[in-house]
């Protein structure tokens, strides 16, 4: 194993994330200052201290530096894994398998909390996230119904059996905006990997099938 050059690699993998860190603070700050319309990419490379060859490098224009990358999603083989999953707390696995690589890193919370706030304010960026959080839904409703046809599952004897499976991930969906929302509030004392392993606790507590029953999780 050339330890010389996996050193290197790691380097350059955070001069990398730094650079693109550096550049998005910038240029939230300045929109959230001046407003989006008025943010150039020239004010945001002058305030960031980068060329705008390195800019565009990074984000393919403004509108992406402040959109940001979208969430991870899951990797094949952690698709495959809940496709193939018989468990039946599948609203918990579903969570699991979509948070698995957020959960993997700590987030600059200043920085999610500001980008939220812009696009809330600015309506046609508001739109254009609410479209990519459609997209990604659609994909996490393919994924539970091939689940749901891995088991023997299908429209013929469950009609509705598409509905279903938009009602979990409608559910999944929330339960992590609940999770963004305790951790941004900052009345959770723990990391993002924390306040979703208690956000997937509740929902085994919730939709036990008798709450009142202390026994049922050991069983």
């Amino acid at each position: 194993m050339n330890t010389t050059a996996n050193a290197d690699d790691g380097l350059r993998a955070r001069k990398r994330a730094a650079t693109q860190a550096s550049i998005e603070r910038a240029a939230i700050s300045l929109a959230l200052e001046h407003g989006y319309e008025k943010t150039t990419v020239d004010m945001i490379c002058e305030a960031a201290m980068v060329s705008q060859r390195t800019f565009f490098n990074y984000f393919g224009s403004k509108e992406g530096v402040i959109l940001g990358g979208g969430p991870p999603m899951p990797t094949d083989a952690e698709v495959d894994q809940f496709v193939s999953g018989t468990g039946p707390d599948i609203l918990v696995e579903l969570v699991e398998t979509i948070t698995s690589a957020l959960i993997d890193h700590e987030p600059d919370a200043e920085l999610l909390r500001s980008r939220r706030l812009l696009i809330r304010q600015t309506g046609d960026l508001a739109t254009k996230e609410l479209a990519r959080m459609s997209e990604a839904e659609d994909q996490f409703v393919n994924m539970v119904m091939e689940r749901f046809h891995a088991q023997g599952r299908d429209e013929s004897t469950t009609p509705d059996l598409q509905d279903e499976a938009k009602m979990i991930v409608s559910l999944a969906v929330g339960v992590m905006r609940y999770a963004m929302r305790k951790w941004f509030s900052g009345n959770f004392a723990g990391t993002p990997k924390d306040v979703l392993r208690n956000s997937t606790e509740l929902i085994r507590r919730v939709t036990r099938t008798n709450p009142s029953d202390p026994t049922k999780d050991a069983q």
